[in-house]
């Protein structure tokens, strides 16, 4: 039997792809899908403020397991190419999951909005409003959003070809 991910990296991993699906659901309904209620928009942008500082969180957790806890091998077979896009893949997708929430966070300072996690816990804002740098960290949330979600659809793109084309048994590590 080949190695797999501990259960707290595959617990930790479907987690983490459970919180991104929301995010995206989140900041589409706020944004493309605009409520005309202010305050459930408010609510939203709340619910996905939170979530994505959940997700960095969540993700620097998993680095620290990630340094303690090695990922299994890939397939020995693997052509060395695909084993740079698996790895370049990776890195970007914890690299984003890192920065999305981090300028998310610092765009709704910039626009003015203090942050309260889940309600509870006020987060200090680092930049205070600034009407000029809040439309550019907007802007580089939402195509960091969409590279994101890229990223992630290449990511369970290949898992799936592991699975149906290659059959090795990559996909069985995660679950």
């Amino acid at each position: 039997m080949q190695a797999r991910y501990t259960a707290t990296a595959r617990g930790l991993h479907w987690l983490t792809a459970a919180l991104v699906v929301v995010m995206v659901v989140l900041g589409t309904w706020m944004t493309v899908f605009e409520p005309k209620d202010e305050a459930f928009k408010y609510q939203l942008y709340d619910w996905h403020e939170s979530t994505g500082f959940t997700l960095l969180l969540l993700t620097l957790l998993r680095l620290g397991w990630r340094a303690t806890h090695p990922a299994p091998p890939l397939p020995a077979d693997l052509a060395p190419q695909l084993r740079i896009v698996a790895r370049a893949n990776h890195a970007a997708l914890y690299t984003l999951l890192v920065v999305q929430p981090i300028v998310g966070f610092l765009a709704t300072n910039a626009w003015g909005f203090p942050f309260t996690w889940w309600g509870v816990v006020p987060i200090p804002s680092p930049i205070g409003q600034n009407e000029a740098l809040a439309p550019v960290l907007s802007g580089i949330h939402w195509w960091g959003a969409l590279l994101l979600v890229l990223l992630v659809t290449l990511h369970a793109v290949a898992a799936l070809w592991h699975h149906v084309v290659r059959q090795d048994g990559t996909l069985a590590k995660m679950v």
